[in-house]
């Protein structure tokens, strides 16, 4: 399989985003936990067991998420970001003081779930093109306030992430062709005011836009919504102009249609259906 970097945002980042996740569900104090408990909780063990079969992401997290609420709860993790689990595998185990393991259940479950759900169907996606040149690329399409954190997960299993902002990079889109009057317009303005090296990506809907878009030497031309026919046709022509170009697809792609467009010998492929169709991975916590 063509490898993928996951790099885990650094808590510094993570950190304010953890921290209000908790309050969210904590709010004024956990009524259950603390009516039962004394403020000094016995250390207890826990088990994370996976209830389906998947790819495993998010389990640094989580484990964070308990150290905020106590430093000593100890979170080791039985499988590695990006391992498969089958139903039945235990995920992790975890000590630490009761109350902490209570309260911060919920938050850390619900993230490792969430990141478990992208990385598994990520990775079937990437498996039906493992053996071909093409690429899978995730996109913007994310849930506010969880950008970094699914774009990991994406990249746990097996996607390349695309820009992670609009400040990443230069992607010139049919409404900003519309507002200029054209692609050659609208690239000749950008080029002249964006600093080195933001590259830049016009998207083509049709073999004309395509040669403007090589005209006036676009670095990445995406392929949108083309048909198999036209995407091949274009991809020629791209190839046989500036081959330094590199091609993306992108538009409909699905786990039916993916490897149809790979073979088409586009660079990338991109698709948000691993974040916004994705189940979550189900997994349960069970003391000891």
């Amino acid at each position: 399989m063509k490898s993928s970097v996951a790099v885990l945002p650094p808590f510094l980042v993570l950190d304010q985003l953890l921290q209000s996740w908790l309050m969210e569900d904590i709010g004024r104090g956990d009524r259950t936990t603390q009516s039962l408990l004394s403020q000094n909780s016995t250390i207890r063990q826990a088990r994370w067991v996976a209830k389906a079969p998947g790819i495993i992401a998010g389990l640094p997290i989580a484990a964070r998420v308990f150290q905020l609420l106590n430093h000593q709860v100890r979170f080791v993790a039985v499988k590695s970001e990006g391992a498969r689990c089958e139903a039945g595998d235990v995920v992790a185990e975890i000590q630490g003081s009761l109350d902490a393991l209570l309260m911060g259940e919920r938050v850390a479950l619900n993230l490792a779930m969430r990141l478990s759900g992208i990385a598994t169907l990520t990775n079937i996606y990437v498996e039906k093109i493992a053996d071909l040149p093409a690429m899978f690329v995730d996109t913007r399409k994310t849930t506010p306030g969880l950008r970094i954190l699914e774009k990991y997960a994406s990249a746990v299993g097996g996607a390349i992430n695309h820009r992670m902002g609009l400040d990443d990079a230069v992607m010139i889109k049919d409404n900003h062709i519309a507002a200029v009057g054209g692609i050659g317009e609208a690239i000749t303005s950008i080029r002249s005011q964006i600093p080195y090296p933001l590259t830049i990506e016009v998207e083509t809907e049709s073999l004309e836009q395509v040669q403007e878009a090589l005209k006036y030497q676009a670095d990445i031309i995406m392929l949108d919504n083309m048909p198999l026919t036209m995407m091949t046709e274009a991809v020629q022509l791209i190839r046989e102009q500036d081959s330094r170009v590199k091609i993306e697809a992108s538009g409909n792609v699905s786990l039916e249609t993916i490897r149809a467009v790979a073979e088409t010998g586009v660079d990338y492929i991109s698709s948000s259906a691993p974040i916004t169709q994705s189940r979550w991975l189900d997994l349960s916590m069970k003391m000891i």
